[in-house]
């Protein structure tokens, strides 16, 4: 049984693979690569929104944020459709932004102007079909439900790093028992390369019919019916 982690990263996606051989990282320049590279693949969780309202903010979200607590600033509210074809050939952020407050009254956060062309890539591509097994997954909450609470430190300080590396121990039984976290392929960050590790703890999970889903009453449909849920 093949499952796949996926995280966004500078060089494109990094992505965890796991079968019963072992685990492996790998680094795709773009996510039509990272389909193609794993077509066997009966679960990849990607930290993505996949799914996106007409307009407004997804329920998804809100609930992901009250659960994280200390760590509510990790989920952000991704673009609409309406806010996605508005940025679409904007030049820089300071375009994005004007754009939007001129058309809808409000801007464009920082960080999904950021990753707009990566929440394109996969919405490019997957289908309602395919997310039958393509799956989008937060980390923060991977490793709550791995921790049984949040965690208690920013990701990217190594007090944070060092938590989720013990969770990670803790919880994959296919990890290294001893040592700290392993080094991240080349155009990777080491923290892309944790979450990409949850997203495949949570992969898993998806396979064998354990993961939990929020909104925990079903999924909102976007307009191309895609589910908008994360799973973890």
């Amino acid at each position: 049984m093949l499952v796949v982690g996926v995280d966004g990263c500078p060089a494109g996606w990094v992505a965890v693979a796991l079968d019963g051989g072992g685990w492996s990282e790998r680094v795709h320049a773009t996510f039509g690569d990272v389909l193609a590279a794993y077509p066997e693949a009966v679960a990849v969780g990607v930290d993505m929104p996949i799914g996106l309202a007409a307009e407004g903010a997804r329920r998804c979200d809100g609930l992901a944020r009250a659960r994280l607590g200390p760590r509510r600033a990790s989920v952000f509210t991704p673009p609409s459709r309406r806010l996605l074809a508005l940025v679409e050939d904007a030049g820089d952020y300071r375009e994005a932004n004007r754009r939007c407050r001129d058309a809808l009254g409000h801007g464009i956060g920082a960080q999904a102007f950021n990753i707009h062309g990566k929440i394109r890539e996969v919405d490019a591509l997957v289908t309602p079909d395919l997310q039958a097994r393509v799956r989008e997954v937060h980390p923060e909450l991977c490793f709550t439900a791995m921790r049984g609470a949040p965690c208690a430190w920013s990701k990217r300080t190594a007090a944070g790093a060092a938590e989720r590396w013990a969770a990670l121990r803790a919880g994959c039984v296919w990890l290294a028992r001893d040592g700290g976290p392993p080094r991240p392929p080349a155009g990777a960050a080491p923290d892309d390369l944790l979450d990409a590790l949850a997203a495949a703890w949570t992969a898993v999970r998806i396979a064998n019919g354990t993961a939990e889903s929020i909104p925990e009453d079903g999924p909102e449909l976007d307009p191309r019916g895609l589910r908008m849920e994360m799973v973890f």
